[in-house]
């Protein structure tokens, strides 16, 4: 009786042992990770630095892109098995081409006070009085990414608040730091630019940060998590095991959130990372910025992407039949969720 009430705790803890053995001992499964740069990769670089991934059994292999679009082709044909996806129009098209690709969770959403890719203006219009409000985008030159992306979608409600409508503005597409040079060098007018590189083009003091995007378009789903297919149906304990792991890094990233800054619980550390594997390496900068919002459970907004999909169509970028609903699949989130149990935000202090 004596032995049998000594081992009970040592079986409780069996299963994690075995699991953590297996874990350390078997060969790492390789998942390749595409990356834009944003701020939004902020819970892939803490879901590596932190041994999340290591302990889930893989090994992270990022692959940098400039947008959205570069990374929909490598994800259908399995050379990427996880993008940083934009619930873009080319999204939608790939989907309805037959392309296998899902998206699987939020990445990067722009609820209140984290409007991560504001409306930047030049300084010297503003400081001369050519523009003073949405209405005075006409007849200037406004920088995005990319041809129907849901940045797209942020500049047409932009455009609405002043009266506006896509062809009373040259439109000029350029990557996410091009955006900001071309701001400095007047190439550009105005442009959407997402953080951290917002937060330079400011800083240079060559442009002001007019609107942010949480102001122009509320709670819109701007980066998504997407899987490909191959991924998908290939290596699917895989796959549920990363979002595992991504979600534990989320509710990190979480924490580290305190009213429109990097700046509550375990911020300096979530800095500290950003910075060993960012673009930009000063911490300053990730200090200043508005960061984006990220839903712990892996929520995405489906009346946004819908939203966005309905422009899409109403411009004519849709080719053949695409739903929403379709490209959304939700379950691996939904079952990381299970397993590591409801998000309770630390508390400042807490480790």
């Amino acid at each position: 009786m004596t032995w049998s009430i000594a081992l009970r705790p040592l079986r409780r803890l069996l299963p994690a042992l075995a699991l953590l053995f297996a874990a350390g001992s078997a060969h790492a499964d390789e998942v390749r990770i595409g990356v834009l740069g944003a701020v939004s990769d902020a819970p892939y670089f803490i879901a590596d630095a932190r041994g999340y991934f290591r302990a889930a059994g893989i090994e992270a292999k990022f692959v940098n892109a400039t947008n959205p679009a570069q990374l929909v082709a490598p994800l259908g044909t399995g050379d990427l098995d996880v993008g940083s996806g934009s619930p873009s129009a080319g999204l939608y098209n790939a989907a309805a081409r037959g392309i296998d690709i899902k998206i699987v969770a939020d990445k990067g959403s722009m609820r209140r006070g984290y409007g991560f890719m504001p409306l930047l203006v030049r300084k010297d219009l503003i400081d001369g009085g050519r523009f003073r409000q949405f209405a005075d985008l006409k007849g200037l030159r406004v920088g995005t990414t990319s041809p129907g992306g849901a940045n797209m979608s942020t500049l047409n409600e932009a455009l609405k608040k002043g009266g506006l409508a896509f062809g009373d503005v040259t439109i000029v597409y350029l990557g996410q730091l091009e955006l900001a040079l071309a701001l400095e060098n007047k190439a550009l007018d105005a442009a959407l630019v997402t953080e951290p590189n917002a937060t330079l083009a400011v800083d240079d003091g060559k442009a002001v940060r007019f609107a942010g995007g949480d102001e122009i378009y509320p709670d819109q789903q701007l980066s998504v998590v997407v899987y490909g297919g191959e991924f998908i149906r290939r290596r699917p304990e895989t796959a549920k095991r990363f979002m595992q792991a991504y979600l534990r890094a989320v509710r990190d990233y979480n924490d580290a959130l305190d009213d429109g800054h990097l700046a509550g619980t375990g911020a300096a550390a979530i800095i500290d990372i950003m910075v060993r594997y960012g673009k930009v390496k000063e911490a300053r900068v990730y200090r200043d910025m508005v960061p984006n919002g990220v839903d712990p459970d892996g929520r995405v907004n489906l009346v946004s992407l819908q939203e966005d999909h309905d422009l899409f169509r109403a411009l004519g970028l849709l080719k053949g039949t695409s739903q929403v609903k379709d490209l959304v699949d939700l379950s691996f989130a939904d079952a990381a969720v299970a397993a590591l149990g409801p998000y309770h935000r630390k508390e400042q202090g807490a480790r």
